[in-house]
């Protein structure tokens, strides 16, 4: 049987014995086709202890969600209609999904309790903004939802609320057969409706199913690949043996015919010989011409080559100064982008905008129609102006301004100093302000009588004071309107018509108390 007849009838994926007959060439001096050896590897199904693996709550430790796997001692779960948690042994072993799903669950929820009821540990984590509150406070939701069975149990019925019919048929202790079970074992987990360990232990199980079939899966692709791949290199081979026996098949023609010219040669060589000599002296004529132009040919070789590498400097030196002001304009555009990107979010924590809660057709029935049982609503609150935490918010705006009435200040806050100790103190703790926030600090004093050795200012503050005759009250509303709409400006002073006069022009004024409350805190 020949060697393309032995591969073609070879099952196709089948292993060809690296010992397979391969027809041996008949000349020495032609290779005989290599033989291939194409070995199938073996499938093996994935080892689940690899991905999507449960762990105990002390080989998670120090991971985002992972105290949600235990840690705390076995107390009765305020869930409602859950068996307690020591009737198994302590809390069970979740996997990683549903521990994940948990902790987005409870980050969800959490601003939605009332502030009295969110645990003192969780207070700081529900002011996180919506995308880092499960990953930056994921250990302390997972500790406390350990730790605190009332606080899961509010988690829960929140949970189960916004399920829907899913978090209906969960805390009825069903988990219907079309829903995601990573969620139901996450409701289950803060429900604890009767058998929660079960839908929890289902939904381990699904989890673990999955990542092996996806492991089986990968392998299986990975085989299918191999296979196809030795087929690739059967028929190859294949390809290089048809073309060996045709070379060998050209070389015994050529050797006949080499044969046969040996045979008119040396018939010829006694005619060869008398023309030797002149054979001779123009093989020398020759070979000095052929070192002349290989001569040339080298030097001409060394200046391309010289060129060539000009060339090659000439394109690096271009393509970095092209990579240079790439850098440049990415630098001006990442720039663009940061100063949009920050005023933006100031904006929206400025306007804290939420769903309306009163309908065009409300306001109508409360001025032009009356309602049976209606109560009278309370005009709404006017936010503190002497909020030393409103005031740190005005200032982490982007670019912000803040304008200060200095003695409005000082004589509220320092009235027993002398009026130089009094500039002193307050330019001191505003240069701490402009350190610690890096936005533009101006003071104003009232300029009745000159001021002589004055210390220089800190740096980011500037101290103005007022032309005798005028105000820093007047000074201070010139530099409100100074300042282009749009760019947030806090004014400090408790005069009430300083106040009214910048809010008329887009500042924000804020009392004296509230700057006196931030310098003693800093």
């Amino acid at each position: 049987m020949s060697a393309p007849q032995e591969f073609s009838d070879r099952p196709a994926g089948e292993a060809v014995p690296v010992d397979a007959d391969v027809p041996a060439s008949p000349d020495p001096t032609v290779p005989a086709a290599p033989a291939v050896d194409v070995v199938a590897a073996p499938v093996q199904a994935a080892s689940t202890a690899e991905d999507a693996r449960a762990e105990p709550f002390g080989a998670a430790a120090g991971r985002p969600g992972a105290e949600l796997d235990g840690g705390s001692s076995a107390e009765p779960d305020g869930g409602s209609g859950g068996e307690p948690d020591g009737g198994s042994g302590g809390e069970p072993v979740l996997p990683e999904p549903v521990r994940q799903r948990i902790t987005a669950l409870t980050a969800a929820a959490l601003p939605g309790l009332p502030a009295e009821e969110i645990p003192i540990p969780l207070r700081k984590v529900a002011r996180f903004a919506p995308n880092r509150r499960a990953r930056l406070g994921a250990q302390a939701l997972a500790a406390q939802l350990a730790a605190d069975p009332l606080f899961r149990q509010r988690i829960g019925s929140r949970s189960v609320t916004d399920a829907g019919d899913l978090g209906a048929a969960v805390a009825a202790g069903m988990a219907p057969a079309a829903a995601d079970p990573v969620e139901v074992a996450a409701l289950a987990y803060l429900v604890r409706p009767e058998g929660w360990r079960s839908l929890i232990e289902a939904a381990g199980e699904t989890v673990r199913a999955e990542a092996d079939s996806a492991a089986v899966a990968g392998l299986v692709h990975e085989a299918e690949q191999r296979v196809a791949r030795a087929e690739h290199d059967r028929a190859v081979a294949k390809v290089e043996a048809d073309k060996l026996r045709d070379e060998l098949a050209r070389v015994r023609e050529e050797l006949g015919q080499l044969r046969e010219e040996a045979r008119s040669t040396g018939r010829a060589l006694r005619e060869s010989q008398a023309a030797l000599k002149r054979a001779t002296d123009l093989v020398a004529t020759e070979k000095g011409r052929a070192t002349k132009a290989a001569a040339e040919h080298d030097a001409e070789v060394r200046r391309l080559r010289s060129r060539l590498a000009e060339a090659e400097a000439l394109a690096a030196s271009g393509k970095q100064s092209a990579k240079d002001a790439r850098a440049a304009d990415d630098a001006r555009v990442w720039l663009l982008l940061e100063t949009i990107g920050q005023a933006a979010s100031g904006l929206r924590r400025e306007l804290a905008i939420s769903p309306a809660d009163k309908l065009p057709a409300d306001f109508v029935a409360d001025v032009a129609a009356d309602r049976p049982g209606a109560l009278e609503r309370s005009r709404p609150r006017a936010q503190d102006t002497d909020d030393p935490g409103r005031l740190d918010q005005l200032l982490a705006l982007p670019r912000a301004h803040l304008i200060v009435d200095g003695y409005n200040v000082t004589k509220r806050g320092f009235a027993e100093m002398s009026l130089e100790q009094q500039r002193k103190r307050l330019i001191t703790g505003l240069g701490g302000i402009a350190a610690q926030t890096g936005d533009e600090v101006t003071v104003v004093f009232d300029g009745a009588e000159r001021v002589h050795g004055l210390p220089p200012a800190p740096r980011g503050v500037r101290v103005l004071f007022s032309h005798k005759g005028d105000t820093a009250d007047e000074l201070i509303r010139q530099l409100v309107r100074a300042e282009p709409a749009g760019r947030p400006l806090v004014v400090i002073s408790s005069d009430r018509e300083v106040a009214d006069g910048v809010r008329r022009h887009g500042a924000y004024p804020m009392g004296a108390d509230s700057l006196l409350r931030r310098l003693a805190r800093s």
